[in-house]
């Protein structure tokens, strides 16, 4: 059942944005929640991230994205968080692989 795996990740992931201010809290949600996308969590939070700090990088640079650069600060957290969980022996090489390196 590939639906479990999902609401446990939806599970996860606002359990641990529970302490986190609202506005940003749902601003996280909005790119991790809202798109549909393949594979494990760590990937599809980091993925997500990387959504997000497109729509900064697209912007004219204002104070109107600041949201969405602390959004995607969270879902790089978050996407390390949860392969520490998942994997900790991969962490080195995961953290490498969202940078880019």
């Amino acid at each position: 059942m590939a639906g479990v795996g999902l609401t446990d990740d939806r599970r996860w992931f606002e359990a641990q944005c529970a302490g986190a201010p609202g506005p940003l809290r749902e601003r996280a949600a909005h790119y991790f929640l809202t798109r549909d996308q393949p594979g494990r969590l760590p990937e599809r939070l980091g993925a997500s991230a990387q959504v997000a700090l497109g729509a900064v990088l697209a912007s004219s640079g204002d104070r109107s994205v600041a949201l969405d650069l602390l959004a995607a600060d969270a879902l790089v957290t978050l996407a390390l968080k949860a392969q520490a969980g998942a994997g900790p022996a991969e962490l080195d090489r995961f953290a490498a692989e969202l940078l880019g390196d």
